[in-house]
């Protein structure tokens, strides 16, 4: 994330997202395949690295092997095969959200899992105890931890969407889309951005 200053002198925090053209692979329509779909490709690969049916898909598009191939539903722009989609399609102010996979965090306690507030606070005696989760269970009824019982474990990885985010500007020549607000995922990662 980085900030950026309006017109008035606001300060607005942003992520700068690097939207390289997609091409088009494959067009499925609803006679041949029973859906309307556009199969997006990004970035190069070496082609022993691509399965028989990719290749194919690439060889018919007239472009080289990509790393991340996509099927979008119901897409509502008319592509044919090897074409590009470009930020062309988005304009400064619009709405969009984005979908990525959350930072992995790996095994964590509940106070950074859950947000719990850990056992009695600094006082009443308790000198190790500030991040534990304290009493599990029910006592000689139930006999046992009831499933679903937020404690400490595996965070993060997840996909999640950002909804309602803002596109303050777009840098076409660039390929740069300057969104207001934070999205899931570490630097470097891939993301989803739909309209």
């Amino acid at each position: 994330m980085t900030s950026i200053f309006g017109t008035d002198g606001k300060q607005t925090a942003v992520t700068i997202i690097e939207a390289a053209p997609n091409v088009v692979t494959q067009v499925k329509t609803k006679e041949s395949d029973g859906y309307n779909a556009l199969q997006l490709a990004l970035g190069d690969k070496n082609e022993k690295h691509s399965t028989k049916s990719e290749l194919n898909h690439f060889a018919k598009a007239q472009t080289s092997a990509k790393k991340f191939v996509k099927e979008f539903r119901d897409y509502s722009i008319e592509k044919t095969l090897g074409e590009t989609i470009s930020l062309d399609i988005f304009a400064e102010g619009d709405d969009v959200e984005v979908i990525g996979t959350t930072k992995g965090k790996g095994f964590q306690g509940v106070v950074k899992r859950h947000g719990f507030g850990g056992v009695g606070g600094q006082t009443h005696g308790q000198h190790d105890r500030q991040r534990a989760p304290g009493s599990l269970g029910n006592s000689s009824t139930g006999a046992r931890v009831i499933k679903g019982m937020r404690m400490a474990g595996r965070t993060g990885g997840n996909r999640k969407k950002a909804g309602n985010l803002e596109i303050v500007k777009i840098f076409g020549d660039k390929n740069l889309l300057v969104v207001k607000g934070s999205i899931p995922g570490a630097k470097g990662s891939f993301v989803y951005v739909e309209k």
